[in-house]
C-alpha cells in the first residue's frame, strides 16, 4: 500500500497525524528553544491588536510552539492531501485552520479570514506554500492585509541538530535534544489603498523579512542558511 493510499484513510491519517504532534511535543520537551524579536509579536497581543503571521512552508514544523497560548489564531491550509495532514496535525495545538488559497480571491477561504481579522483574531499564512516556489512571497498574503488592514509579521525556527529533506520547500525536522530559536520580524504594513505597483512592493518586502528572520534563525543555530528557489514568483505559480 503507498503512502497516497494510507492517507485516504481518515482514521489512519488521524492516527499518524497524532503521532506527529507527539513527536513535535517530544522534540520540544527535550530541546532549548530561545525567542529573538519577541517585542513585536507582544505588543500585538498585549494591544489585542490582529495580524497575519507568517512563515515559510519548510520551517512549519516547530511553529505551533511560537505562537501565544490561549491567543486564537486560525492557519490557511490548502485542501488538498498535504493540507489535511498539517491541519490534522496542528489541531493538536489547538490551532483551527481555513481550507483554501489566496490564490482564489473572492473565494470562501478569503472570506473566513478577513471575517477573523475584522473581529479582531489572527491568521497564519505560509506565502510559498503549497507548491513554492520555495520562500517566494506570493501576492496573497499583501492582498489580504491591504484588505483588512492588518500588518503582516515574519516568523521562523531553526535548530540544531536538524535535518533538512529534498521535498521543493527543503522542510527542516528539528532532532531531539536540540538548541533552537524562534526569530520574529518588525510588522510589515501594507497601505490601505495601495495600488498594484505598490501592493508589488509590499509583497516583496514580506518576502524580504520572511527571509530575513529565517536567515537569522539559522545563522544563530549555526547552521547554513537554507536560500530561496532561484524562480522569482509570478501570477499562477504556487500560491499560499
Amino acid at each position: 500500500m503507498g503512502l497516497k493510499s494510507l492517507f485516504k484513510s481518515d482514521a489512519l491519517r488521524r492516527f499518524l497525524c497524532l503521532l506527529a504532534a507527539l513527536y513535535i511535543r517530544f522534540v520540544y520537551a527535550t530541546s532549548r528553544f530561545r525567542v529573538v524579536g519577541a517585542e513585536f509579536p507582544d505588543s500585538l497581543w498585549a494591544q489585542k491588536k490582529p495580524f497575519i503571521l507568517t512563515f515559510w512552508h519548510g520551517r512549519l514544523l516547530m511553529m505551533p510552539y511560537s505562537w501565544r497560548r490561549g491567543v486564537p489564531v486560525h492557519m490557511l491550509i490548502s485542501k488538498h492531501r498535504d493540507g489535511r495532514i498539517i491541519a490534522d496535525t496542528v489541531a493538536h495545538f489547538g490551532i483551527k485552520t481555513v481550507a483554501g488559497s489566496t490564490a482564489k480571491g473572492g473565494g470562501a477561504a478569503l472570506r473566513s479570514m478577513m471575517k477573523r481579522l475584522r473581529d479582531g483574531g489572527c491568521v497564519g499564512i505560509t506565502p510559498d506554500g503549497p507548491g513554492g516556489p520555495r520562500m517566494r512571497a506570493s501576492l496573497g498574503v499583501a492582498q489580504v492585509a491591504r484588505m483588512a488592514n492588518v500588518p503582516v509579521v515574519a516568523a521562523a525556527f531553526s535548530c540544531r541538530p536538524r535535518k533538512i529533506l529534498t521535498s521543493w520547500d527543503r522542510f527542516v525536522v528539528a532532532l531531539p535534544f536540540s538548541r533552537g530559536v524562534f526569530v520574529w520580524g518588525a510588522p510589515v504594513h501594507v497601505p490601505a489603498g495601495a495600488n498594484a505597483g505598490e501592493l508589488d512592493a509590499a509583497r516583496i518586502a514580506i518576502e524580504r523579512r520572511l527571509n530575513a528572520v529565517t536567515e537569522t534563525a539559522d545563522l544563530l543555530c549555526h547552521e547554513p542558511a537554507v536560500t530561496p528557489d532561484a524562480r522569482e514568483w509570478r501570477a499562477g505559480a504556487g500560491a499560499a
